[in-house]
């Protein structure tokens, strides 16, 4: 359960003055998500979801995240919307966090998506994309290839642990990575985490994206292999190819890719797979046990990292060529 800090009832009682957000009727604990502490609020205006920012946020980014929720909602991409407090400001501070209140989002995610879901992200994710364009605040991904070693290096001595051989695999992978890594693609700001838990349906329908609190500027392209590695492998393993040719064809309906950028895809799906399969190893291994969080399987993006090292053509994603 995603909440690491309580509050006491007085005390957002008496944070909710600092808004007009009508008065406190019953809140509660929301179980997904790993980064932060959710509430969800209903009050006599409006059901709002209350964010605590736990030490993993670094505070100087959360205006970042907040301005970019704004700037987007105000180009028509459905998402949330940070409430400002009376004084103007989005953030205050509760239980000893900072804080935030953000618009509740109709829908629910999906636990089966299926190719029509996937065109209808990949389609969202490129309107995300455009709407982006012109949002002035910048944050560097420290979760792209300049810092995987660094994560590798807090996990790398325990890795056999997990899978025997894991060290000198991940080893060559990240040496590969080094120097096969794109540039001069297009680039901007990219959610980095869409995966079916970030976003929300009404019946087939998308009705919104959330969870911004991983958006940076980096390539538009990783944002698309990201989703590729989140939607369209099935349970046992394996690659569904049309659901990667639905969300594929969703994106390219909104912002087609170019030629260099379908190029690289083998190579970036390789990257964001590697990406979450590091993040996944250092919570299995120094997440204690009994902990609020439950711990996601990394050896499930080691798979898809090596069915990516196998792909020879981007054809094999469900693109045409």
């Amino acid at each position: 359960m995603a909440v690491y800090t309580d509050i006491a009832e007085d005390d957002l009682k008496w944070f909710l003055t600092e808004y007009d957000a009508g008065t406190l009727l019953s809140y509660k604990g929301i179980a997904e998500g790993v980064e932060n502490s959710n509430f969800l609020l209903h009050t006599s205006k409006d059901p709002l979801i209350l964010t605590l920012y736990e030490k993993r946020v670094e505070k100087s980014d959360l205006p970042f995240f907040l301005g970019l929720m704004q700037h987007l909602s105000a180009r028509g991409l459905s998402c949330p919307l940070p409430l400002p407090r009376r004084d103007g400001a989005l953030l205050g501070s509760l239980s000893g966090r900072p804080a935030a209140l953000i618009s509740f989002l109709e829908g629910m995610w999906l636990r089966k998506p299926e190719a029509k879901h996937c065109r209808e992200v990949g389609r969202a994710l490129a309107e995300m994309h455009v709407a982006g364009d012109g949002f002035e605040l910048k944050r560097p991904n420290a979760l792209s290839i300049d810092g995987w070693r660094g994560l590798w290096e807090k996990s790398e001595a325990r890795a056999g642990e997990v899978e025997p051989g894991l060290q000198t695999e991940i080893r060559n992978e990240l040496d590969f990575l080094s120097t096969a890594w794109p540039s001069g693609l297009p680039a901007g700001v990219i959610h980095a985490d869409l995966f079916p838990d970030n976003v929300f349906f009404l019946g087939d329908q998308l009705s919104g994206l959330i969870d911004f609190y991983f958006a940076c500027n980096d390539l538009l392209a990783y944002d698309v292999s990201i989703c590729l590695n989140a939607w369209c492998f099935e349970k046992d393993g394996a690659y569904n190819i049309t659901k990667g040719t639905a969300m594929l064809e969703g994106y390219q309906s909104v912002r087609p890719l170019s030629d260099a950028e379908i190029a690289a895809l083998p190579v970036l799906s390789r990257g964001s797979a590697l990406r979450f399969f590091l993040t996944r190893l250092y919570d299995w291994l120094t997440t204690p046990e009994g902990a609020m969080v439950t711990k996601k399987d990394p050896l499930e993006y080691l798979r898809k990292l090596r069915f990516h090292r196998q792909i020879k053509t981007p054809a094999e994603y469900g693109l045409s060529l």
